[in-house]
């Protein structure tokens, strides 16, 4: 077959049929009595063998190696081939989400694409201090991508950089804010708890939005403390009650028990609650095993509830078996009697 021919069967053009001669890589068997290519059928068997290694992603060097070499072997260039191609995966994956974190910004110029540009390069830097200023000295009336600012923030691990981060975050206003609490929602449910707490502290800092406040229920039943720990804190100052059982645990672990203890006097101001806040704090109190300083803490909470309601516990505790105990809740007696 001549060159034309084999270009219409095969799919490969004829240029690139000449390109694959002049490598070596398919030359054709003959001539014809005009000079003209002429293949055989075992060089168009040969084409498609090239082919179907190009569309593994080989080069046309490797292919060349691959087919004069009889003792070649793949297994090598295959595990290549695949870590190559998850290299560009993920290179594609980074761009593809530059262009999204553009595209959510509604830049209006060329001048809104380069502040994005700049401020994900910023975002980047291997330089702390340089992410810290590239939040901090944004204009306000500068428009920020929030899903990027969120996505910063479940990578970010130094503690200084992740504050100035939610901060940003918080700044974006109500739209803003709204798609930065859907990746941060994303983190909740991130394999790393580093991951997931991170994404617990910036959704506590976004109490405006009512996404925040159904992704932070959602970390209530987290199995690691640093995380269902500030999400119940956050959810009890604004007044939902399925926290209760998570804040009077802090209390009686000794984590942020001052915080929690505030957060159910606050949750408490409600009837109802104050009821749930009261018998959680005395199962806790009368709970098998519960030591001395652990039983002072749920004493010291139930100061914090509102009116009369844990009056009548606190002068049970006041005759305690633990003299300590005692010691602390008639105290508490005296001073709640005295401000009466």
């Amino acid at each position: 077959m001549l060159i034309g021919e084999v270009a219409r069967r095969s799919g490969v053009s004829a240029r690139m049929l000449r390109h694959y001669d002049a490598l070596g890589l398919v030359r054709p068997t003959g001539r014809t009595v005009g000079g003209y290519r002429e293949y055989s059928a075992e060089d168009v068997r040969r084409i498609f063998h090239v082919e179907s290694l190009r569309s593994l992603g080989l080069s046309l060097h490797q292919i060349g190696q691959a087919l004069r070499d009889p003792d070649f072997t793949p297994a090598a260039l295959v595990g290549d081939l695949i870590r190559w191609t998850q290299e560009r995966l993920e290179r594609e994956r980074e761009l593809l989400e530059r262009l999204r974190a553009i595209d959510a910004s509604a830049p209006t110029d060329w001048q809104d694409v380069l502040r994005v540009v700049a401020l994900m390069q910023g975002l980047d830097s291997p330089s702390a201090a340089r992410r810290q200023q590239t939040v901090l000295t944004r204009r306000d009336d500068e428009p920020v991508p929030a899903d990027l600012l969120a996505k910063a923030v479940l990578t970010e691990s130094d503690p200084v950089v992740s504050g100035a981060l939610r901060w940003g975050l918080a700044r974006a206003g109500d739209q803003g804010s709204t798609a930065g609490v859907t990746a941060l929602a994303a983190g909740i449910r991130d394999e790393d708890a580093a991951v997931r707490r991170r994404a617990t502290l910036a959704l506590a800092e976004l109490a405006e939005v009512p996404a925040a406040t159904a992704a932070l229920q959602d970390a209530l039943t987290d199995p690691d403390p640093t995380v269902r720990g500030p999400a119940a804190l956050a959810l009890g100052r604004r007044g939902v009650t399925e926290a209760v059982p998570v804040l009077v645990a802090l209390v009686a672990e000794g984590v942020n028990d001052v915080d929690a203890a505030e957060a159910l006097g606050a949750l408490s101001e409600e009837p109802e609650t104050a009821d749930r806040v009261l018998t959680a704090l005395t199962g806790e109190l009368d709970a098998p095993g519960a030591d001395s300083a652990t039983r002072i803490r749920l004493t010291q909470a139930l100061v914090e509830l509102p009116g009369t309601i844990g009056r009548e516990v606190l002068r049970r505790l006041a005759h305690d078996d633990d003299h300590a105990v005692a010691r602390v809740a008639a105290a508490f007696v005296n001073l709640l009697d005295e401000r009466q």
